[in-house]
């Protein structure tokens, strides 16, 4: 079951920590408490209003929204016990108590538990007197040239001295100035260390200890380590001058060390442990501890992290760390760069707006938010450190080009930046002698030559008649005439799988995708009569993983045995840069051939009153994945989720169904001359496709209540809010494959159709189509789908008895806004809604409504009153778009026009318009003045029935509203639209369920009374 878990801060650490548990297939929501802009609505995180010092009512959150663990950001709510108190009151809580976060929050405890337990570390004394503490630093033999706050000092609490006067000054700044507060009562003077300072992270149980990749952080503010220290402008990872060999010691002699001291102390470490490491000609030292990722190491670390870190947490919390050790990617960088606003670390100006988001994100890069905020719907600054513009690359110095690139598209004045973060690994790694090779550069030879004697046999057992198989030449051969041909004509399609490889990439579900591709390219090639010959695939990637791609020409040399095609050939292209890590597309090349006269389509003998058979589909094939996607990014499942159609698998084995391959099973009904058409609906759904194979002249008429739909375009609709345009012209709608027959020879053909196990159907007839007019007609597809047996609702299978009834299908007029049409968009979407809005009309282009429509996947129409002569004109233009989408009632939401009498009384007791008053008290279009000046005490907003005179129709529903002192029209305006938006869906939901109607007496009736 999909989790939600609930992240601590607002910086760059918790909005990285939040983006890569969003990409958990156990995770259905991330929650960030405050969060930030970046937070504030992406994808499956979103902010949550909820104070994090207010550990009862946080708690009481955290059980009320179901948050399966909390993860702690900053150090400061560790400090205050933060998860010691969650956790006694039920709520797991990832990070370590308040006294184990004693490592951090009070230096003296610290350096006091590394002399006890033997951890290497600088000489130090710590003082509460100003006086005594100046006076170890002027007399000790050794350079006791650093100053630390003991207490936490949000990253500002070291002074590293450059002679013992500086060092006096820091110490009179934090105790006799107070800088810091309560942080410097006590101070620790330590002694400089000289060497390369390091970050080196673990997660642990409080037992086992799982190294992360080290890190450098850069604390200077300007370029070349110059400037005043900050919280961080940049680091990499990971760190080349950290050896696998130091990397062990580090972890043995420290990380690990530590934790067994916590222990044996009585004091359990469980979370995050950062050591800041000096390696020293001595060997490495900790200069201090953190108790959490830090900032902005977090950035560069977590993109490197190849495992799930839901498991990773999960595995820490439960104790059992050792038996899931998290898995990092090789042979990548990761390198991120601060951008802070002007004056920090000092002051500095917020509210500057940031730009550029979306060409950064198109280079490749993460952009992970810190200091800023949403003001208008704008991204702003919000703090010193605003963002953090991350590259992952195949080495440091790729990464920080790219992460240059990210610097210069986004923009905010007075921007400060470092463009040498990483100058000291570049340097370590420039004097490393080494002559590259093609490998060096993301290419492996022997990995492509690996695969080529894996897929071999596979491919050889394709061959078939006119083609043998035998990779490994230029070029693979055809004899048509061994194949069996006399005047051939060569048929090829080209396609590939789009973006449901997305889904099986997530899934790591590569074996039927192969099929797809091949599919894909059979099908469309079989549309001209073409029997499958041979097929060729191009396979790209940015690093070639064996099992992977083993995994998809093992599926595609299946299919085409079961397309009866050879696999003829096909490329590997390794290509780094070009896709991100564990990513890879496909491509695939289709020839068939088929003697002359048995090319389709027979376009001369089609004919009005021609037959349409469907035959069914396996699913969604391999088209509309983009949008499938978008709408489960919405829903409430994950690909991991049970399958919402009620069978025995998951979400993403369901979407993943491969495509259906009809050569072998429609070749032998097309040879027997019965076939006129063949349209394979493929991308463009049915309203697209089936015109292809058509004359001009002609279309079809179908009928959706004729097949079977799966439960999975059901279920499509439904969490997506498709309409049936959108439906019909994205996806098959479980019709894989059209014919074309005459009316005498559909029953044979489709005796030979469930002869050869194809499931298929009468479902239209070929009809004149006359210039200007859609030549495919899909009439009761909405219905067709919600009658399914199997009928979803909210995600799951619903029984029989609760299948919804047909909806009224509602046309929604606008001219401006549509605040009153999004009230009925919300409205319509409940659960036991009797409408649905299938187009919404306006008569002005670019008018807000229509972006609300739109956002909705809701048709639009514009229709400029000012192009027609008169008003009958317009409201024809009008009526002929109602009948369009079969509408049955219509709603006026602030459309300023008066409909003529032939329209009204054509949609006599089918149209509802909202008022802003009580009528019949202030009609017209002044109403909220009128109120006013009358002095009344109570107004309100009426939905009546449109009838010829004005504001005068039968009324539906009304609702008063006071009517304030020192009311102004637009005080008043903003309370009644609230009103508005309340009864409006109301009254929609009365009529359209057939509680309330218009008599023939033109009064309203009510359904007990029928």
């Amino acid at each position: 079951m999909a989790a939600r878990v609930l992240v601590i801060g607002s910086g760059g650490r918790e909005h990285t920590l939040a983006w890569k548990l969003a990409q958990s297939n156990h995770v259905k929501e991330v929650l960030v408490a405050p969060g930030n802009a970046g937070t504030a609505c992406s994808k499956k995180i979103s902010n949550a209003d909820i104070s994090i010092s207010n550990h009862r009512a946080l708690a009481k959150f955290c059980k009320d929204e179901g948050i399966e663990f909390v993860v702690v950001g900053p150090e400061a709510p560790l400090a205050a016990g933060i998860v010691g108190n969650l956790t006694a009151a039920g709520v797991r809580c990832f990070g370590p108590t308040a006294e184990a976060a004693r490592l951090e929050s009070s230096k003296r405890f610290a350096k006091e538990f590394m002399d006890r337990h033997g951890i290497p570390t600088a000489r130090w004394e710590a003082f509460t007197e100003p006086e005594l503490a100046c006076n170890f630093i002027r007399s000790v033999d050794f350079p006791a040239l650093v100053v630390k706050a003991s207490g936490l000092a949000a990253g500002k609490g070291v002074t590293v001295a450059r002679n013992r006067k500086e060092a006096c000054s820091a110490v009179q700044r934090i105790m006799q100035d107070k800088t810091l507060g309560a942080a410097g009562e006590t101070v620790v003077i330590e002694e400089l260390l000289e060497g390369e300072e390091v970050s080196c992270l673990c997660f642990t149980d409080g037992l086992t200890v799982a190294a992360m990749p080290p890190a450098q952080d850069h604390k200077r503010l300007l370029e070349r380590d110059h400037g005043p220290n900050t919280g961080g402008m940049g680091a990499y990872c990971p760190v080349p001058q950290v050896s696998k060999d130091l990397l062990l010691e580090i972890k043995d002699a420290i990380l690990q060390r530590t934790v067994d001291g916590m222990r044996r102390d009585g004091v359990p470490y469980t979370g995050v442990l950062y050591a800041g490491i000096m390696l020293t000609k001595d060997g490495p030292k900790v200069l201090e501890f953190n108790c959490r990722f830090g900032d902005p190491e977090c950035q560069v670390i977590l993109p490197l992290l190849k495992s799930d870190l839901y498991e990773v947490i999960q595995s820490a919390l439960d104790g059992r760390l050792c038996q899931s050790l998290p898995v990092w990617l090789e042979n990548r960088a990761a390198l991120t760069v601060v951008m802070a606003s002007q004056g920090y670390p000092g002051d500095y100006t917020k509210g500057v707006e940031i730009t550029g988001f979306a060409e950064a994100h198109s280079l490749g890069l993460e952009v992970f938010h810190a200091g800023t905020a949403l003001k208008d719907g704008k991204v702003v600054t919000n703090g010193g450190r605003v963002l953090a513009v991350t590259a992952i690359r195949e080495n440091l110095v790729l990464a920080l080009e790219e992460a240059r690139k990210g610097l210069a598209a986004i923009k905010f004045e007075g921007a400060v930046y470092r463009k040498d973060i990483g100058h000291r690994a570049i340097a370590f790694l420039d004097q490393q002698p080494r002559g590259l090779t093609y490998k060096d550069s993301g290419v492996d030879i022997e990995a492509g030559n690996m695969l080529v004697k894996k897929i071999k046999p596979l491919a050889k057992a394709t061959s078939r008649p006119g083609c043998r198989v035998d990779l490994g030449g230029f070029a693979g051969l055809c004899d048509l005439r061994v194949a069996g041909f006399r005047d051939p004509l060569l048929a090829c399609g080209t396609d590939g799988v789009g973006t449901k490889l997305k889904i099986a990439q997530q899934c790591n579900k590569h074996d039927t995708v192969g099929q797809d591709l091949v599919a894909m390219c059979v099908n469309d090639i079989l549309a001209q009569g073409a029997e499958p010959l041979f097929f060729l695939d191009y396979f790209s990637c940015g690093k070639l993983d064996l099992g992977t791609a083993e995994a998809v020409v093992a599926g595609i040399a299946k299919a085409c045995v079961e397309a009866g095609c050879a696999l003829l050939g096909g490329e590997t292209a390794e290509m780094p840069d070009m896709y991100p890590p564990g990513e890879y597309d496909l491509a695939g090349f289709a020839v068939g051939a088929m003697e002359r006269d048995e090319q389709l389509p027979h376009l001369e003998d089609i004919a009005e009153g021609d037959m349409v058979i469907g035959v069914a589909s396996s699913g969604l094939h391999s088209n509309g994945f983009s949008l499938v996607r978008k709408v489960v990014a919405k829903s409430s499942l994950q690909y991991s989720s049970p399958a919402p159609d009620g069978s025995n698998q998951t979400l993403g084995d369901l979407l993943l169904t491969p495509t259906r391959i009809y050569s072998r099973s429609l070749l032998p009904i097309l040879r027997s001359g019965h076939v006129k058409a063949l349209a394979h609906i493929t991308g463009g759904g049915l309203l697209e496709n089936i015109p292809r194979v058509l004359p001009q002249r002609l279309g079809v008429d179908l009928d959706a209540c004729a097949w079977k739909i799966p439960a999975v375009f059901s279920w499509l609709q439904q969490q997506g809010h498709l309409s049936e345009e959108e439906m019909a012209r994205t996806f098959n709608c479980g019709v894989g494959v059209v014919l074309v027959v005459s009316r005498s020879l559909m029953v044979p053909v489709l005796e030979d159709l469930r002869l050869h196990r194809e499931e298929a159907w009468e479902i239209g007839v070929v009809v004149a189509c006359p210039e200007g007019h859609p030549r495919v007609k899909v009439r009761h597809l909405m219905e067709a789908m919600h009658a399914n047996p199997a009928a979803l609702k909210n995600g799951v299978v619903d029984s029989p008895s609760s299948i919804r009834p047909k909806q009224a299908r509602v046309a929604v007029l606008i001219s401006g806004t549509g605040s009153n049409l999004q009230a009925l968009i919300d409205g319509t979407r409940e659960p036991g809604s009797a409408a649905h809005v299938v187009v919404v009309v306006s008569n002005k282009a670019a008018v807000a409504g229509l972006d609300r429509a739109e956002r909705a996947g809701i048709p639009t129409r514009v229709i400029d009153h000012k192009l027609y002569k008169n008003r009958e004109e317009f409201d024809t233009a009008v009526d002929q778009v109602l009948e369009e989408f079969s509408t049955d009632l219509v709603c006026l939401a602030g459309f300023m026009r008066i409909l003529s009498g032939p329209f009204v009384r054509k949609w006599n007791g089918k149209m509802l318009n909202i008022h802003p008053s009580l009528l019949p008290s202030f009609r017209g279009s002044n109403a909220h003045e009128q109120a006013l000046a009358a002095g009344v005490t109570v107004t309100g907003c009426t939905v009546h029935f449109v009838a010829e005179e004005v504001d005068a129709g039968q009324i539906v529903l009304q609702e008063a509203v006071p009517v304030k002192r020192g009311d102004t029209v637009a005080t008043l305006s903003e309370r009644v639209k609230l009103a508005e938006h309340r009864i409006f869906p109301a009254a929609l939901q009365l009529v359209a369920s057939g509680t309330v109607r218009l008599g023939e007496d033109g009064k309203l009736c009510y359904a007990e009374q029928d």
